[in-house]
């Protein structure tokens, strides 16, 4: 029985890391399709998004078959609660991406003004997050996930500085207020990537701890041991 668990444990985890893969590269798209406003990618992340809420869907089934044929416990129980978790963090960071990718939809069938933002650093420092919060899932690495913690309040900061420019931009130029929306519907669409972001390394934390540090004080937050 405990060879038939881990069999299943280590099919689990090897889907995980495939729907890990496919959201990766759905959010190297929209990050793409935004910089260069390329429409027809942008409808190609949109069209797809449904693969990704399937394998969310299987991932799920699997993890609750597994829970009432095998009652695990201590630390595969962990493991399970912490996939379900980041399995639907997954899968809204899909949703996201899809999100993000038709407000770039939206504004390509625009004029574009003169006026617009620079997205590229927020964009790669989500995309940093989402590597790294992966990555510390992979490899276990506690440290990692404590600093995609870390990076979230950075990425919040841009968004805050974002969205001041936009209220500013309206108040002078009211007529093109619908444009402005969806320019800062952007930035918002990557903080909620780097949120998510954010929840999986707050899973992977208490994966390896059995610590929950998601309402503890970010800046009172630090590795509980060296690796």
């Amino acid at each position: 029985m405990a060879k038939r668990l881990q069999k299943e444990l280590e099919k689990i985890k090897k889907r995980v890391l495939s729907l890990c893969a496919i959201v990766e590269e759905r959010v190297r798209m929209a990050k793409k399709s935004m910089e260069t406003w390329d429409a027809v990618l942008a409808e190609e992340i949109i069209k797809k998004d449904y693969e990704i809420d399937e394998i969310e869907v299987e991932i799920e089934e699997e993890c609750l078959k597994i829970l009432a044929l095998h009652q695990p416990v201590a630390v595969d129980l962990r493991f399970l609660i912490a996939v379900i978790k980041i399995n639907n963090d997954l899968e809204r960071i899909g949703d996201e991406a899809a999100n993000l990718a038709k407000r770039v939809e939206n504004i390509s069938r625009r004029r574009r003004l003169e006026l617009t933002f620079d997205y590229s650093t927020m964009a790669e420092m989500v995309l940093s997050m989402l590597r790294m919060s992966i990555d510390s899932l992979v490899t276990l690495d506690q440290k990692l996930a404590f600093e995609v913690l870390a990076l979230d309040n950075e990425v919040d900061r841009m968004y805050r500085e974002i969205y001041d420019k936009v209220k500013t931009a309206i108040s002078e130029r009211p007529e093109y207020v619908g444009y402005m929306i969806n320019l800062n519907a952007i930035s918002r669409h990557l903080e909620r990537i780097g949120d998510h972001c954010t929840n999986i390394a707050e899973e992977v934390i208490y994966l390896i701890e059995g610590e929950i540090v998601r309402h503890a004080r970010r800046e009172t937050l630090a590795p509980m041991r060296t690796p």
